[in-house]
């Protein structure tokens, strides 16, 4: 017959205390290549963060044109009635 199995004791969970060489490298380089990374998604939004300002800039400019060439417009068509009515 079998012998009855004894019933397992808890044990709070434990962890091996010996850290490897590979495991402080590894930890290393995932820190060195985040550092990186964060370094330049930085510089990326430094150059969006640029060239908005100066897009904006731009985009008012080009509202103000818009705005002239339409009076122009306006005013060229106010012109030719006047030469047309006048004939």
């Amino acid at each position: 017959m079998t012998e009855p199995q004894p019933a397992p004791t808890y044990r709070p969970f434990q962890m091996d205390r010996t850290v490897t060489l590979g495991l402080v490298f590894t930890l290393l380089v995932q820190t060195a290549g985040g550092l990186v990374w964060a370094g330049s998604a930085a510089a990326r939004l430094s150059a969006l963060e640029t060239e908005m300002e100066t897009t904006s800039a731009i985009s008012e400019r080009l509202a103000r044109l818009e705005g002239l060439t339409s009076q122009m417009a306006q005013s060229v068509s106010h012109i030719e009635r006047e030469l047309i009515h006048d004939e």
